[in-house]
């Protein structure tokens, strides 16, 4: 498949010295570079444990809670009570 990217020109000057030093395509270091990247991607979402979050009884909300409201939460969690 064929596209078109930007990059940085740093970048494109030191895969263009990569490339010609290890006698490859520049496409085929670019490919090279995406496939470790995914693969180190796949590796970290394998080696990360579910997180487990603790439940704890209670009954409904408070009278008067709004979960729609940031305001009138915020109000609640520090305890001022006038209503906005």
């Amino acid at each position: 498949m064929r596209t078109t990217i930007r990059m940085d020109d740093r970048l494109f000057s030191e895969i263009k010295h990569l490339a010609a030093e290890t006698r490859r395509t520049l496409t085929a270091v670019i490919e090279d570079a995406l496939r470790e990247v995914l693969a180190r991607r796949r590796q970290s979402h394998k080696a990360s444990r579910p997180i487990h979050l603790p439940v704890v009884k209670g009954g409904s909300l408070q009278p008067g809670v709004d979960l729609d409201c940031n305001a009138s939460l915020l109000d609640l969690l520090e305890g001022t009570d006038a209503p906005r």
